[in-house]
């Protein structure tokens, strides 16, 4: 039985317990004995010191100004919002896969639309930048249907697009803005030869070029199902996470999106949606980690 069902069943199974308590929340499901031990590895920031090198960053990326979506964006209101805490359970999950095995530049992928994708990537990073000291780049690398520019309210272009063409170097399309240590370079405008694009090359040669500048780089990509994209994509990164929304997403279609991807490119499984129409809380289980919002507002989401 695939790790994509077992997750699926747990959570259907949880939600059978719960009855009316249940929230809209999100299960992280590890993908255990998928990939073999790799040498440890800890994620320097090249020969600069730490303050010269945010320094020179900060001198050479876009100083923007965001308004972030507050429905969606769970960490730049001054009171946390519901579901912060199971994206620190997340986070310590990866650091702890880290210390196995190099993992810095992580890719975020759903089987099809509207199943949440995005919703995690954006607080995946704005959790891993939470911890002191610690610096993500965030990438909307949907060239098709881009959304994260939207929920953190910042500029559109110039952006991966731009790049890939050759019209604009890497940093001129990263921008810093409200939230500190938080970098994003958004997906730019929207082209209609995207698997061209990301397949000619220049993706993977920007990732090599920003990467000593972050200890974390999350990507937002395409479904994998409708498009090649994501495939594409994860070549170029140091594992995938998965996303699949509960009594939502088609079980043929999270087995095709698992399919798309080598084992050993698997990080886990974020079940995404469950108990919406409660409005409960989310809950912890061993192995697992859930996250979400209350009313139901996480089911709105990419």
């Amino acid at each position: 039985m695939s790790r994509i069902h077992e997750a699926l069943k747990r959570a259907e199974q949880e939600r059978a317990a719960q009855g009316a308590g249940g929230s809209e929340s999100s299960i992280f499901a590890p993908i255990r004995d998928s990939m073999p031990p790799r040498p440890a590895t800890v994620p320097g920031m090249a020969a600069l010191s730490e303050a010269a090198n945010l320094d020179t960053l900060l001198a050479r990326c876009h100083q923007a100004k965001w308004t972030p979506d507050a429905k969606t964006m769970l960490f730049f209101s001054q009171k946390e919002e519901h579901g912060a805490e199971e994206f620190r359970t997340l986070r310590s999950r990866l650091y702890q896969m880290r210390e196995k095995r190099p993992l810095k530049k992580i890719l975020v992928t759903s089987s099809l639309p509207k199943e949440g994708k995005s919703f995690v990537a954006a607080n995946l990073a704005q959790a891993l930048v939470r911890q002191q000291g610690r610096r993500a780049l965030l990438i909307d690398a949907d060239l098709r249907a881009p959304r994260l520019h939207l929920a953190l309210g910042a500029p559109s272009i110039p952006g991966v697009s731009e790049y890939l063409l050759g019209e604009n170097d890497e940093f001129s399309v990263i921008q810093c803005g409200a939230m500190e240590h938080l970098f994003f370079i958004p997906s730019g405008r929207v082209v209609p030869n995207a698997a061209e694009l990301v397949s000619n090359g220049r993706l993977k040669y920007l990732l090599e070029k920003v990467e000593p500048w972050f200890d974390w780089i999350v990507v937002d990509s395409p479904p994998s199902v409708p498009v090649s994209d994501a495939s594409l994509l994860a070549s170029a990164c140091d594992g995938v996470l998965l996303v699949v929304r509960s009594s939502k997403t088609p079980f043929d279609a999270a087995i095709k999106m698992r399919e798309q991807f080598n084992q050993d490119q698997l990080l886990g499984v974020v079940l995404n949606g469950i108990g919406a129409e409660n409005g409960g809380y989310p809950r912890y289980y061993g192995s697992y980690s859930n996250y979400g919002r209350k009313n139901g507002r996480l089911a709105e989401q990419r």
